[in-house]
């Protein structure tokens, strides 16, 4: 969602959910290497490091399908939605 979009619902008094995404805790959890992960899921090592710090805008989902395959885990293990603020809440 463009930002101009986000601006405007918050004006409106919207709330704006968010998704978060959980793989360096995962990878923490689960004792998995990154050099591991970015071979088996053929990604970039910079690409994993964007992932792991939410540093991306549009989630790749063959990229979250690898990565469920790969670590055997399910895509709530890896995605979690952020209720939004209401309207006045900092």
């Amino acid at each position: 969602m463009s930002t101009h979009i986000i601006s405007v619902l918050k004006k409106r008094g919207c709330s704006v959910g968010r998704i978060e995404i959980k793989l360096e805790s995962y990878l923490k959890e689960h004792n998995c290497s990154k050099n591991s992960v970015c071979k088996a899921c053929l990604m970039q090592r910079t690409q994993l490091n964007n992932y792991c710090k939410n540093k991306i805008s549009r989630v790749d989902l063959t990229i979250m399908a690898r990565l469920c395959e790969f670590l055997k885990c399910d895509i709530s293990d890896l995605l979690e939605f952020k209720e939004g603020e209401e309207k006045g809440e900092d």
